[in-house]
């Protein structure tokens, strides 16, 4: 048997494991990686999911010690199996497995992905922060419309304890509570949930695709991370981002996306009309099968009561998490929001504290927001700290779900949301006749 390595964060890494090595007799998996997703090296990927043949589960270790484990486990082969990466950041980590003596590989859809007895539309992007949840609300409504029931599947973000995680199923906001979702579970959830639709994540994708053609007519794969589906789609939906042209052919595995899309959908085309551009000739040379959308997303804040005025005003600017730090955007929503507005967005680096303090570190083009950094209690208690310190006169959030509902703080919060606007190309006729093929 050959010794695996599988290099992750705490998603694709999982199904890859479940679907291709749990029960393949030709592999010993002896660990996982973690990178990405703070707090989640030093655990286990628990004997519950990991089968009979792994008795004591697997350990997740630190990707920062990767030649050490090359050595130490005498790793044959490492599996690389996470998303949102540069092409040249994927050849550094196969570069530093080759001069530790292990071969590297990646695994793609014929072994990973799942086949649905029910229709599947995907809809997955080119980097994160790319616009892909509005478009994924605006899809299930669509087929609502058309009397159809749908049914999200969630990439997976299992941070908590792993087999109480294998398959959870959101129908209300308290099924969040339930299982006690931290704020990034929250802002990929929420929004479909007021939806009215319901959403499964977890762990172990085949007993959760199985539980959702149970009570579906169609399933819809919201990807993650800019991540390939983990069901075979009949339709293949991607979002490129118009303020990150050329990413569409830089990134692994959006470049895969790009590639095999059915549709591309170009967002935020009016910000950028130059890499709207660039985009659709990109498409034209890599994939010109793919059927091509422009769209705009439209803010719409939220406030208590009347807005109030916002010009000259300091304000603290709080972004998704992941879209502002290894998404490597340098603000999002918010940031519009507040330049549109008027209102004077403060330094917050001087506020931070704890894990997002090194987060600033990390991501040096971070100067003039707080990324809502929400793995873990401990994150969400820094995010609350940072802002209740912070010397402005209001809080502008591009986060997709409301923070007021997961934070105490001293500072009033306008809370502003994206809805799609479609520019050209249709997408709802392309849903509708992708639907007519569905038999309830």
């Amino acid at each position: 048997m050959r010794n695996i390595l599988i290099l992750g964060a705490a998603g694709r890494d999982f199904h890859n494991f479940n679907v291709f090595f749990r029960h393949n007799l030709r592999y010993n998996v002896v660990g996982f990686t973690a990178t990405q997703i703070p707090g989640i090296g030093g655990r286990r990927y628990p004997k519950e999911l990991a089968g009979d043949r792994y008795p004591k589960g697997i350990p997740i270790f630190e990707e920062n010690k990767l030649e050490e484990l090359i050595r130490k486990l005498r790793v044959n082969e490492c599996v690389f199996s996470y998303s949102d990466v540069s092409h040249e950041q994927v050849m550094h980590l196969a570069s530093r497995c080759l001069a530790s003596g292990a071969s590297f590989s990646l695994l793609g859809p014929i072994d990973t992905m799942l086949k649905s007895s029910k229709k599947v539309i995907s809809i997955c992007a080119t980097r994160t922060g790319a616009g892909k949840s509005p478009v994924t609300q605006r899809i299930t409504r669509i087929l609502k419309a058309y009397g159809l029931t749908c049914v999200v599947v969630r990439h997976p973000m299992p941070y908590g304890q792993l087999e109480k995680q294998a398959v959870e199923r959101f129908e209300t906001l308290e099924d969040m509570d339930k299982y006690k979702c931290t704020i990034e579970e929250r802002e990929e959830y929420e929004s479909h949930i007021k939806n009215g639709t319901i959403v499964y994540a977890g762990v172990d994708y085949q007993r959760i695709l199985w539980n959702a053609e149970n009570e579906a007519d169609v399933i819809v794969w919201d990807g993650g991370n800019n991540d390939i589906p983990f069901f075979k789609p009949d339709l293949q939906i991607v979002v490129a981002d118009s303020l990150r042209p050329g990413h569409e052919l830089k990134y692994h595995p959006g470049e895969t996306n790009f590639r095999i899309a059915d549709v591309i959908l170009v967002n935020k085309a009016s910000a950028n009309k130059a890499g709207a551009n660039e985009i659709r000739k990109n498409a034209s040379m890599e994939n010109s099968k793919a059927k091509l959308i422009e769209t705009d997303l439209e803010l719409v804040p939220e406030f208590d009561s009347g807005l109030p005025k916002l010009k000259g005003k300091r304000v603290l600017i709080v972004e998704d998490g992941p879209t502002v730090t290894h998404g490597g955007m340098k603000y999002g929503a918010g940031y519009v929001f507040a330049k549109k507005m008027g209102g004077k967005p403060i330094d917050p680096r001087k506020f931070a504290v704890g894990s997002i303090s090194k987060a600033y570190a990390s991501y040096p083009h971070l100067t003039e927001v707080l990324p809502a950094l929400g793995y873990s209690k401990t994150q969400t208690n820094e995010l609350e700290k940072i802002i209740n310190k912070a010397k402005c006169e209001y809080v502008i959030t591009g986060t997709p779900i409301d923070l007021r509902k997961v934070i105490k703080t001293n500072k009033k919060i306008i809370h502003v949301k994206y809805i799609l606007k479609e520019n050209n190309g249709k997408l709802e006729g392309i849903v509708r006749r992708f639907a007519r093929t569905i038999k309830k």
